[in-house]
């Protein structure tokens, strides 16, 4: 099982979050057969979205939106406070890497388009919040968002790796804020760290990845952990769900359905998951609106 752990400096001052997503992104990748730059970008969606789920109390509802104009197309995650988080990308067949290196390329087929959270608290009036992409790669886009329209100067790293078959091999990252109270001594010294920390692939690729997380985070600094929280990919999605959808639709169209196809098929977008309504399903539909 994946995991989510809550952590803050003893003085106060700062705090983060550090996670282990490989099992999250390695079902996402199963579930929407995606190669590998979209595999990546997915991935780095699904674990933005778990840390700002992990950010909301109650039983409050995230998705984003990471809306660019390039091969990808949209990338969609939904995530609660419960730990679970869905999504889909609508390229799933993007495959490209730097012929030197056969590092994994992202940011550049993005494109340009915007960062989009939409906080659903139950109350019924969902809060919407939009910034710029500022590279596409998600996690800057993240930090960006952070701290632009939350107002806390944030440092994020995150990154999926995969193995010589394009699998995931292993997912996560970080996200570490400023909290008020920090001294200029404090923010000048955590700010060196982050800026000189072994890159988030490397600390990903260590026998313990959440430690050299927290290690290369707080180095000396003292700290302690609030929370450890399961997370996973889980989607919602049922049959009820989508007969209830296909009840909206006009006598006319169910019964074209059942004259011309024999039945429907509904498809998940989040897991795959296909849905069957035979001539009989779509009959009582047309009865009862009858």
């Amino acid at each position: 099982m994946d995991k989510l752990i809550k952590s803050i400096s003893t003085s106060g001052a700062f705090r983060a979050y550090v996670l282990d997503s490989t099992e999250t992104v390695r079902t996402a990748q199963e579930k929407h057969n995606t190669l590998s730059s979209s595999t990546v970008a997915l991935g780095r969606t699904l674990i933005a979205n778990q840390i700002l789920a992990a950010n909301q109390k109650g039983d409050s509802k995230v998705t984003v939106k990471v809306i660019g104009d390039s091969s990808f197309g949209h990338v969609i995650s939904v995530a609660d406070t419960n730990g679970h988080v869905k999504g889909y990308i609508q390229n799933a067949g993007v495959d490209i890497k730097k012929t030197a290196t056969g590092e994994v390329l992202v940011g550049p087929f993005m494109g340009n388009g915007h960062f989009v959270v939409i906080t659903d608290y139950g109350t019924g009036r969902p809060y919407t919040s939009t910034t710029p992409l500022v590279s596409g790669e998600i996690g800057e886009d993240l930090a960006f968002y952070l701290t632009e329209s939350e107002q806390t100067p944030s440092a994020v790293g995150l990154n999926v790796l995969l193995d010589e078959n394009d699998k995931v091999k292993t997912a996560g990252g970080f996200m570490l804020q400023v909290l008020p109270g920090a001294t200029e001594e404090e923010i000048m010294r955590y700010e060196k760290r982050i800026q000189n920390m072994p890159s988030i692939s490397s600390l990903l690729e260590s026998d313990d990845h959440i430690e050299a997380l927290l290690k290369a985070i707080y180095g000396e600094d003292d700290y302690k952990v609030l929370s450890e929280e399961e997370i996973n990919f889980y989607c919602d999605c049922t049959r009820e769900r989508f007969e209830g959808a296909l009840t909206t639709l006009g006598k006319a169209d169910l019964q074209e359905m059942k004259d011309q196809d024999h039945g429907a098929e509904i498809v998940c977008q989040f897991c795959g998951k296909k849905y069957q309504f035979n001539e009989t399903d779509l009959e009582e539909m047309i009865n009862d609106k009858a």
